[in-house]
């Protein structure tokens, strides 16, 4: 039993942390709720739901018969993770902001005012497994979140539990119907990780200037159509180009400084496709392994792919055997030995 292990439950309102927390009972751990006040602007079209979910999460503390205390991380949060996203769209990257909530916010805010306030430990209901320090994919692969978990240093994963990381998202939703928790059937959250529903181009066009510019054939030269402005595309992207019948056409590249996005009917362009991945702002979760063959990921829900990891004075460089499509700039690479998850990095 763990009578004496104190550990405070990261509870969002939904039946993931839910059931984290009741398992966390079960096992016989001092356990208090949490629920992290990240973000609570609402955005035009759409009220931010932070007020339901909090109410979620403290409904399911009365029937677990636990503490719940709401920290406040709100002006942390738009430091930290929303400056830094819209910092890197402004410098024409991709950036994903739930790996750097993670690294700031849940995994370094939370974790020291947890310890700060008498906790032993801490618990979340994302769905990876610790063990021996080291950070181990998901029972579920569908629903293994170690892609975004990848920033996060050994010395804090000593300290979290990931009570749900043993089971499949099914079994989840049936074992807090069987508890009873009132969050058992809520659907599980969408969208970016704090704006819910509304897409990453209504929420950045709150933060910068439209700049209509020109949508270019890479292969003609030709200007073909226009756009709002260049921060708003991604490499790869397809839908929201607007530009009439006919093929289907694929951003290959854009140049912030001339506001310019460039374009292509052909999947198989160079410049969709990348077999040497360079990886800046390195992370290794315990220690940083030797160079050799690996797997990695280059996006969340992307296939594990074999690639030789070389490191260098400037960071790492993947070689893949086969080459990956819109490997875009700003977003991360995952590299995991097994079901290990070693750490990453962002491309560069």
């Amino acid at each position: 039993m763990n009578e004496k292990t104190k550990v405070y439950v990261g509870m969002s309102g939904g039946v993931d942390s839910s059931l984290s927390a009741a398992l966390l009972i079960e096992q016989g751990y001092d356990v208090t709720g949490i629920y992290m006040k990240n973000w609570t602007a609402d955005l035009p079209g759409m009220k931010c739901p932070w007020a339901d979910d909090l109410a979620d999460a403290k409904r399911v503390a009365v029937q677990l018969g636990i503490d719940f205390k709401v920290f406040d991380f709100e002006n942390e949060y738009k430091h930290k993770v929303v400056d830094y996203m819209i910092e890197e769209y402004k410098n024409g990257r991709t950036p994903n902001p739930d790996i750097m909530c993670n690294q700031e916010v849940k995994f370094k805010l939370f974790l020291d005012a947890s310890l700060a306030d008498g906790a032993d430990m801490i618990a979340t209901g994302h769905y990876a497994r610790v063990e021996n320090d080291m950070l181990k994919m998901a029972v579920d692969v569908n629903k293994d979140q170690t892609y975004f978990l990848y920033r996060v240093t050994g010395e804090a994963l000593a300290k979290t539990l990931f009570p749900i990381g043993e089971f499949v998202k099914p079994d989840v939703r049936k074992m807090a119907l069987e508890r009873g928790l009132s969050t058992a059937a809520k659907k599980d959250s969408q969208g970016i990780c704090f704006v819910g529903q509304v897409g990453i181009r209504d929420f950045l066009s709150l933060y910068v200037d439209q700049k209509p510019g020109a949508i270019i054939d890479k292969k003609t030269g030709k200007t073909i159509g226009h756009h709002d402005g260049a921060i708003f595309y991604t490499l790869g992207q397809r839908h929201g180009l607007e530009l009439g019948g006919g093929l289907p056409y694929y951003v290959i590249g854009k140049d912030m400084n001339k506001n310019e996005v460039y374009v292509t009917t052909d999947l198989n362009d160079g410049a969709l496709w990348e077999n040497t991945i360079n990886l800046r702002d390195v992370n290794w979760i315990n220690q940083a392994p030797e160079n050799g063959t690996y797997q990695i990921r280059v996006r969340h829900r992307a296939k594990l792919v074999d690639a030789t990891l070389e490191s260098n004075e400037y960071g790492v460089v993947l070689r893949l055997d086969n080459p990956e499509r819109a490997v875009a700039a700003g977003q991360s690479v995952v590299i995991y030995k097994g079901d290990i998850c070693l750490g990453g990095g962002i491309i560069a």
